[in-house]
């Protein structure tokens, strides 16, 4: 599993944040996907259809079904391309995501620390991303999704540990806890989707941040802190979404015909001989 970043100071209780719709707003995925589409890794039409999953999922939240897809075109993706090409687009992911990073979850975090507590981001995002971000918000570490390189210094295209995701989450949280003598119980964990409740089960003290509605209900139920923020964010994502459909029925008409039916990478390489 990937070690966490920065020094991390032993206490009895420690806060775990995800990322995606919870530390900021919508995903951290859109992002990344502009910068490996200028980065000549996807297709502009791919980029589209991921643009509608990002508003999407800014709207309702993840499913298990909706991640297992993306998760597999990323591992396509990957597979066969440099590590040192993919690092070298982090300072242009970040670009995207700090400015999305929301200030009331910044005040929580300081509060964490003020208490005496280690802060962490866990996300299913790539690990080297969630823990560079970790820096730069000045928190105690992050885990996120790590994928293998070979020894020539290229992606495999396979998961390099556990992925960040349900209950790979409260794998990582759960050994993390046991190396640093964290007391789960008297722990925070704070997500916005029902795909993370064992995340927020593993802990004491659950905290769900402009939650979809399974997870609304869930918490309503068992007497969780609910935070909500995001009500400006949601009508300019529905605005957005519907600015994305068009967009993409744009290009699909009178760009990327010719390619229907190819993965991303064959698309790249046929645009690139051409």
């Amino acid at each position: 599993m990937p070690e966490a970043v920065g020094e991390v100071v032993e206490g009895r209780s420690a806060a775990f944040f995800d990322l995606d719709r919870t530390l900021m707003a919508g995903s951290s995925g859109l992002p990344w996907a502009r910068a490996a589409t200028k980065a000549g890794l996807v297709s502009r039409r791919q980029m589209a259809r991921w643009g509608v999953d990002a508003l999407r999922f800014r709207l309702r939240g993840s499913t298990d079904e909706a991640t297992e897809k993306l998760l597999a075109e990323i591992k396509l993706i990957f597979r066969g391309t440099s590590a040192r090409q993919i690092s070298r687009m982090a300072p242009e992911v970040l670009v995207g995501v700090l400015p999305r990073i929301y200030p009331e979850m910044l005040e929580e975090v300081y509060a964490h620390q003020d208490a005496g507590r280690p802060t962490f981001i866990l996300s299913a995002a790539g690990d080297e991303l969630v823990r560079l971000l970790a820096r730069i918000l000045y928190m105690d570490g992050g885990i996120g999704t790590a994928y293998e390189i070979g020894e020539d210094g290229l992606f495999t295209g396979e998961i390099g540990g556990t992925f960040m995701y349900g209950e790979g989450k409260v794998e990582a949280m759960r050994r993390f806890a046991a190396e640093h003598a964290i007391d789960l119980q008297a722990s925070y964990a704070y997500s916005d989707s029902a795909s993370d409740l064992p995340m927020l089960r593993a802990v004491g003290n659950p905290v769900v941040v402009n939650p979809d509605e399974d997870l609304a209900r869930i918490a309503r139920d068992q007497g969780w802190r609910v935070m909500r923020f995001e009500k400006l964010g949601r009508r300019l994502a529905i605005a957005g979404f519907t600015l994305v459909l068009a967009v993409a029925g744009l290009l699909g008409r009178h760009r990327i015909g010719p390619w229907k039916g190819q993965t991303s990478r064959s698309r790249v390489l046929r645009a690139r001989r051409s």
